[in-house]
């Protein structure tokens, strides 16, 4: 078979984490789908998701695949069951962590020796793949979970320091040399930015491997954030492909069922539920995988939830500290008033399904990107509560830039416990999202980004046309090295 014709290979290797392993799962199924050759890299942890989440696509005939690699944990003097990062609660222990997954290098290498792959993608969290992509002489593009605005946004903070110059931590300023004048604090930012520490030199590390790298795809739409499409492009020089929404490739309910880890409610009862209720009525809150609040955070949050009056569905994560069996947050009676009225999930939730439905009116979300694009995606304003990394550039994309969410409040991100929220606003901010004037302005803003998500994914829209043309000009790019050889 000449090279021309050469059916492209590509491995595709996420970082450990839920958030980071579902939307490359699904970047896999989009280039199968487009006739390359997709492999994924897992751990035997996750394997058995990854194969689930393959399990259709690989039936209909794509060319899609998952290998596995050993994390060396014992190593590292982490415990054998802390195969993914969501598992992992203290800092320490995630850049412990992110050191075991640095010792899959050989690992790596002797699988592209064997399967000889033409393309590596690997997630930003991967800087060192970049020296190995090039000991192989393939390129290696950066996969950057998030949005074009955020990513600008941290590195317009960084290049320029504009914390530097304010005289405390709850002062705000301007984001220097980034479109539409967004304001951010010292306690927003993320503290490998802030601080100089083990953490700050991790991302310095991510920021130089980009420069050498191929380019950087991004799980994001133009239409969506043009004017910080373009700015990531020119005005930071980044070579950068939009290819998303990723989860709409998920067309079916069984698809987007077996998107993650395995739900802890049978989707059908989840969807019977939200089909006996009327359209908008439903509040869906989930803060995604590694985030836990405390006791008394949940009690706020349930007893805010109640006295909105509005019908939810809560994805709850405890305490990993509380005692097993005891839900000391939950107010007195809770839960048999709010029995068929309100649904509580504790663990995994089928969240793609829930907010497709036209039950779910608005999403109470940390502001992590997989949660806001799929809200996005369906239509489904926002109640914004960072927590975490980039998540407060995320809000200020929503709130500020799309006005398609009302933020709740929180002005500092701690992924343990949160910035406490008073019921009071929990129960204020739900019924703005929901109940009014104001609620259905953000709707009809939302269905309408909607419409351009799905668009962008079609045949000939703009997310379909990038990666159209990242596909050929790897095909080149494979071409030239071969008559190089």
């Amino acid at each position: 078979m000449g090279s021309e014709s050469h059916q492209l290979h590509i491995f595709f290797f996420p970082f450990m984490a839920p958030g980071h392993m579902i939307p490359m799962i699904d970047m896999a199924k989009m280039f199968a789908m487009r006739g390359c050759k997709s492999t994924l890299i897992a751990t035997p942890h996750d394997e058995p998701t990854f194969l689930r989440s393959i399990a259709k696509p690989k039936d209909l005939g794509f060319d899609i695949n998952v290998v596995t690699v050993t994390l060396p944990l014992k190593d590292v003097g982490l415990p054998e069951d802390c195969g993914s990062l969501s598992k992992i609660t203290t800092m320490e222990m995630r850049m412990t962590f992110v050191r075991a997954v640095m010792m899959l290098d050989r690992q790596i290498e002797l699988l592209i020796e064997k399967l000889a792959p033409d393309c590596l993608i690997s997630d930003i969290f991967l800087p060192w793949t970049t020296e190995i992509a090039a000991k192989f002489g393939i390129p290696r593009l950066v996969f950057h979970g998030t949005s074009a605005f955020s990513m600008a946004g941290i590195e317009c903070v960084r290049l320029y320091q504009p914390h530097k110059k304010v005289s405390c931590d709850s002062e705000p300023f301007i984001i220097p040399n980034f479109p539409g004048e967004i304001t951010l604090c010292k306690m927003q930012m993320q503290d490998l930015v802030r601080e100089e520490n083990e953490l700050a030199k991790f991302f310095n590390a991510v920021k130089d491997s980009e420069k050498t790298s191929f380019g950087v795809v991004m799980n994001s739409f133009y239409e969506l954030e043009p004017a910080y499409a373009d700015h990531y492009r020119t005005f930071l020089g980044i070579r950068s492909w939009f290819v998303g929404p990723l989860s709409l490739c998920n067309k079916e309910t069984e698809d987007k069922a077996h998107r993650g880890n395995e739900a802890s409610i049978d989707q059908h009862e989840c969807l019977k539920w939200l089909d006996s209720k009327q359209p908008n009525s439903v509040i869906y809150i989930c803060f995604g995988s590694t985030t836990n609040f405390n006791a008394a955070q949940l009690h706020e949050i349930a007893v805010g939830l109640e006295a909105s009056g509005q019908q939810f569905i809560w994805v709850v994560k405890k305490d990993p500290n509380a005692e097993e069996g005891k839900e000391e947050w939950l107010p007195d009676g809770h839960e048999s008033r709010i029995r068929n009225k309100d649904l509580i999930i504790r663990g995994w939730a089928p969240q793609a399904l829930i907010l497709d439905h036209e039950a779910t009116g608005g999403f109470v979300t940390h502001c992590g990107w997989n949660s806001i694009l799929e809200a996005v995606a369906a239509g489904v304003p926002m109640v914004t509560w960072p927590v975490a990394a980039e998540q407060f550039y995320n809000e200020k994309l929503v709130t500020q830039v799309l006005k398609i969410g009302v933020d709740i409040g929180v002005k500092q991100g701690v992924i343990s416990f949160g910035d406490s929220v008073k019921s009071e606003r929990v129960e204020e901010a739900v019924k703005r999202v929901l109940v009014g004037e104001e609620a259905e302005e953000m709707r009809r803003r939302a269905k309408a980004l909607a419409e351009m998500a799905r668009g962008a994914v079609e045949e000939g829209g703009s997310s379909w046309s990038d990666l159209g043309a990242l596909i050929q000009e790897l095909k080149s790019h494979r071409l030239a090295h071969t008559k190089k050889i």
